[in-house]
């Protein structure tokens, strides 16, 4: 019989080995003859200093194409969740390995208004991007001359050349350069625009060919390396400290515990008895708003399992180089490892339902709440930032037909294994053996001094987690935000094994104080402190907006806080959700091996 305790593994397993062989699977074997023509896509337009706030190449006055002659190459999953729209440029004719010296794209003829909107793109230094045999370009659309006076005169650049090399009979290098700059006719006028193309031989290999757009001088620096040092010390620190407070200070109590129970002086024994002893028929007793709780912890081991296999995926193949990868396999993941939510979500619950029988036919709404607490966050804010990027017309704005791709996804793949994982889960315990006892008047909690409050724990809490990664989000961020390519997944990879063993360490640490000072109320503490990282994340953001980078703009404004909090509340929910598994696992050791009369 299958035992339904590994299925989550064996989902897993599975998942990892589909992914790894559809990431190797190649559309196109990119393989030219001599003179067969490669094509140029225009793919989008916007301020540089606004990664997010782009447009469609063609909405500016540059040599559109005729509406009959529009090809647009379909966009998968992730490539429309980006914002990329690739319309191939007719007018740009380049043939593999033929050269071509000044051939014509276009007279442009522009109106006043166009005019218009040209000197503002130029003010605003708006740069385009063009995909050729799916490797990116990037030019600037014109650039500003200071007059004598004072004055900003936009001039647009109205001749690309296209630098290219090739290998056999495959395109490894592109390059584009602009030139010929001359003044935007204000009052409107024609623009010649021109285009020469450049072939040369190169050794590059074709499996290399995407390296060069890699910065290895800013990703493999040296301060890259000693903050995983540094993380890797505050990991031995506080392993240390874990293992003291479990190996000295909890014999230490088990030892005064016996001396005490053997103390014929029951009087002296109620007097001076104090600790995490006192607790012990609360300890188990179900946190407030159970059926949320659940769902968070649910939901915190999938995003766990996902974050996992996503970075086995990139780290076994080169997730960069293809458009909207990553993100087409962050959607895949996160619908399939929505047994794993459920699955949990609903053992917890059915565990909870042992121990308070009165929560009775609740396991539905914690179901609901499981299926949709975090992707009705997403979706419900990525809606609400769409409002303003259609507003701007911006290729950022989610195309309607995509929303309903992922809500397809989400109601025919994630929600029937949230229900099918919730099943599961709750037929998990099979008999009532293991339901500890808890008493049915809870404990007064006694006061105790400021500093173990639990908010303090909860405020704390998350500064040494954020410690061991704040420096990785540095290069995260960068990356994102600064038109870089990640690729140090295996760096990655390491910092979260950091993060998950300092959060599990601090959780452990607190919850020991926490109930040393009789207050039983650790469930929701362990998985609020634990998730206090993401808030110290999000600070970090706002400071990184402000300070490391020169974005404007209400767009650009929206859509980085939304992502960015969209990114924290994701991540908070898997820091607490580990912080919560080591507390439990801590708190059913210690209260395993305490004898109670």
């Amino acid at each position: 019989a299958l035992n339904w305790r590994f299925l989550p593994a064996m989902l897993l397993q599975a998942l990892l080995i589909g992914l790894i062989l559809t990431a190797n699977c190649d559309e196109s074997t990119h393989k030219y003859e001599d003179g067969e023509e490669v094509m140029v896509w225009a793919n989008k337009v916007g301020p540089f200093n606004n990664p997010l706030e782009t447009y469609e190449y063609f909405s500016l006055p540059l040599c559109r194409p005729k509406l009959e002659e529009v090809n647009e190459k379909f966009p998968s999953l992730g490539e429309a969740l980006q914002g990329d729209e690739l319309v191939e440029h007719a007018n740009v004719k380049i043939q593999f390995k033929k050269n071509a010296e000044k051939e014509k794209i276009c007279v442009q003829q522009v109106t006043a208004e166009e005019a218009k909107v040209l000197h503002e793109a130029i003010l605003e230094q708006y740069w385009y991007q063009f995909y050729l045999d799916d490797l990116p370009m990037w030019a600037s659309l014109g650039k500003v001359r200071e007059m004598h006076d004072g004055t900003k005169v936009p001039y647009i650049y109205l001749h690309q050349h296209f630098s290219l090399g090739y290998n056999g009979n495959r395109v490894v290098i592109t390059n584009l350069t602009v030139e010929n700059e001359v003044p935007i006719p204000l009052d409107g006028g024609s623009l010649y625009f021109t285009y020469s193309v450049r072939w040369t031989e190169s050794h590059i290999m074709y499996e290399q060919r995407f390296r060069r757009y890699l910065d290895n001088q800013f990703f493999e620096h040296k301060i890259h390396w000693f903050s995983i040092f540094n993380s890797f010390m505050m990991v031995i620190f506080l392993a240390g400290l874990v293992f003291t407070i479990l190996s000295r200070t909890l014999k230490a109590d088990y030892q005064r515990y016996a001396r005490e129970r053997d103390d014929m002086d029951e009087e002296k024994e109620f007097q001076e008895d104090s600790g995490w002893k006192q607790v012990h028929a609360d300890v188990f007793r179900v946190p407030s708003y159970p059926a949320l709780f659940c769902a968070l912890i649910g939901t915190g081991y999938q995003l766990a399992f996902m974050v996992f296999a996503i970075l086995m995926v990139s780290i076994w193949t080169l997730v960069y180089t293809s458009r909207g990868a990553l993100l087409t396999y962050c959607i895949i993941v996160w619908a399939a490892t929505s047994y794993i939510a459920g699955y949990y979500s609903g053992s917890m619950f059915s565990a909870y339902s042992a121990i308070s029988p009165v929560l009775g036919q609740s396991w539905i709404k914690t179901m609901i709440i499981t299926a949709t607490l975090f992707p009705g966050t997403c979706v419900g804010s990525v809606f609400l930032m769409n409002f303003v990027a259609w507003g701007y017309r911006s290729s950022q704005a989610i195309p309607f037909g995509t929303m309903i791709v992922v809500l397809l996804i989400w109601g025919f793949v994630a929600f029937p294994l949230v229900i099918f994982g919730t099943m599961v889960g709750r037929h998990s315990r099979k008999d009532n053996k293991d339901v500890p006892r808890v008493s049915q008047i809870p404990r007064l909690i006694p006061e105790k001094q400021w500093y173990l409050k639990r908010w303090v724990f909860v405020v704390c809490g998350g500064i040494l987690p954020f410690g061991s990664i704040f420096i990785e989000l540095y290069f995260v961020f960068t990356s994102f935000w600064n038109y870089k390519f990640y690729y140090v997944y295996g760096f990655m990879l390491l910092v979260l094994a950091i993060l998950m063993i300092v959060t599990m360490c601090v959780s452990i640490v607190s919850i020991y104080f926490l109930l040393s000072a009789e207050d039983h109320r650790w469930p929701w503490t362990a998985f609020s402190l634990s998730a206090a990282t993401a808030m110290y994340m999000f600070l970090y953001a706002v400071y990184f907006f402000f300070n490391k980078t020169k974005m404007t703009g209400l767009l650009m404004t929206t859509l980085y806080f939304g992502y960015m909090a969209l990114f924290s509340f994701g991540f908070g929910i898997m820091t607490g959700s580990i912080g919560y598994a080591a507390a439990l696992i801590f708190v059913r050791g210690i209260y395993r091996n305490l004898k109670i009369d």
